[in-house]
């Protein structure tokens, strides 16, 4: 197999395309998730589940697990094999999931299949983020990854919309089958991306080999440090991915709006995505993510105020302009985070990618299905949970820094990488 050189394989696709299909490669994962919050009243309705039942949250959270608890696997083969024959695989699984769910007679099948979906959508995942770093490298990465983050963002503005479409004209279950057909679209596409992975830096599959890297990844301070920075914020998020239909639905009486709310949410996530490709530039992706990690602690305080002030039910208005706030600063954490976390770990990108990736999805939709559970009438669970794990995640981000934030280049220099260079552009 003919491996292309990191910095040709932006010169032989253009800058914009390979960034459009990393993004949505990368996208798929929301695609799983964002276009079908909006069948869950009909699949209440259709299985006979009570109005305000939360199981259907649970379509959510098994996809999560699904890819949670296979994203280490990907890792490894994508280390031996290559990129290419690794995100195919994950397709082949994609498409098989999102079928099983369009096809499921029964709540419980569905499930089972989303939690195949979900299996197959971690493989898309782990390899884009791994192609990433195998043609970038520091604040390179950071920078990349927000190009593709503000076209990935595209996906959850437009999703609930679509899906909205699909429901109304075919029904619900046509949001499920509408993820099979774009999985054959993207691997189609997908054709086009050479592998990026050196032959030199391919790895055994063996226990040892595996063990080793997993070892390094878990045992370097600032990759762990914001691995779990970004699990805690990832844990609230997840909550209100699950929930963000009821919640709109069913507390605030808005049914018809959920599709615009949650694509205004989306939105703002996007405008703070294109700044924070600016943010690195002037200050890096340390300094970002310790500006906006502080403001998000203290805006989930002040929306925490508001809430308890009201009795546990905010103004609409109140509470969708905090969150959206919150969602804002969230898409500027989770690049950054990511990309720290990559920095030392160009050598075992699969692997290290793998592990990141499991980490946050495994935990944080364990943490979202606890949250989820905790609705009643009020707004209360998932703004106790903006805060508290807000929280935590700046005390981790502490503890990786070894307690001194704000520093460009990081307390723990030994793990900056060399500045990479910029690929050529065509």
């Amino acid at each position: 197999m003919t491996t292309a050189s990191p910095s040709s394989v932006v010169t032989r696709l253009g800058r914009v395309h390979f960034t459009a299909l990393i993004s949505m490669i990368m996208a798929m994962a929301a695609i799983g998730i964002d276009l079908m919050l909006p069948a869950f009243d009909d699949i209440r309705n259709h299985f006979g589940l009570a109005p305000d039942s939360p199981d259907v949250a649970q379509i959510v959270t098994m996809f999560l697990l699904g890819m949670a608890v296979s994203q280490y696997f990907y890792g490894p083969l994508a280390d031996r094999f290559g990129r290419r024959p690794i995100l195919y695989a994950g397709f082949a699984i994609y498409f098989i999931g999102a079928l099983g769910a369009a096809l499921a007679p029964s709540l419980d099948l569905i499930l089972l299949s989303r939690f195949v979906w979900g299996m197959g959508a971690a493989g898309p995942r782990v390899i884009s983020v791994s192609i990433v770093r195998d043609v970038y490298s520091g604040e390179e990465m950071a920078k990349a990854m927000s190009f593709i983050l503000a076209i990935f963002i595209m996906v959850p503005i437009i999703a609930p919309t679509l899906g909205s479409v699909l429901i109304a004209a075919f029904g619900w279950r046509s949001a499920f089958a509408f993820g099979a057909v774009m999985v054959v679209l993207i691997a189609l596409w997908a054709r086009v991306l050479p592998e990026t992975l050196d032959e030199s830096d391919r790895r055994p599959i063996n226990p040892s080999a595996i063990a080793g890297a997993t070892w390094e990844v878990l045992t370097n301070r600032q990759t762990m440090g914001y691995t779990l920075a970004r699990t805690a914020t990832f844990g609230a998020f997840s909550s209100y991915l699950a929930s963000s239909e009821r919640i709109f639905g069913e507390i605030y009486g808005r049914p018809e709006q959920f599709p615009f709310i949650f694509g205004g949410i989306s939105a703002a996530m996007g405008v703070a995505i294109l700044i924070n490709t600016r943010l690195v530039d002037l200050i890096g992706a340390r300094r970002t993510v310790h500006t906006f990690l502080s403001l998000y602690v203290v805006w989930a305080f002040v929306l925490l105020g508001a809430t308890a002030a009201a009795g546990g039910h905010p103004s609409f208005w109140v509470f969708v302009i905090g969150l959206a706030i919150l969602g804002g600063m969230h898409a500027l954490l989770i690049p950054n985070f990511n990309t720290i976390s990559m920095w030392p770990m160009g050598h075992i990108a699969g692997t290290a990618s793998a592990v990141i990736g499991t980490i946050p999805v495994a935990a944080g939709a364990l943490i979202g299905a606890v949250i989820d559970r905790q609705y009643t009438d009020s707004v209360a669970p998932l703004v106790i949970a903006f805060a508290v794990l807000g929280s935590l995640s700046f005390l981790f981000v502490l503890w990786a820094e070894g307690g001194k934030l704000f520093d460009r280049n990081g307390a723990a220099r030994r793990d900056r990488p060399e500045i990479a260079m910029r690929p050529p552009v065509s």
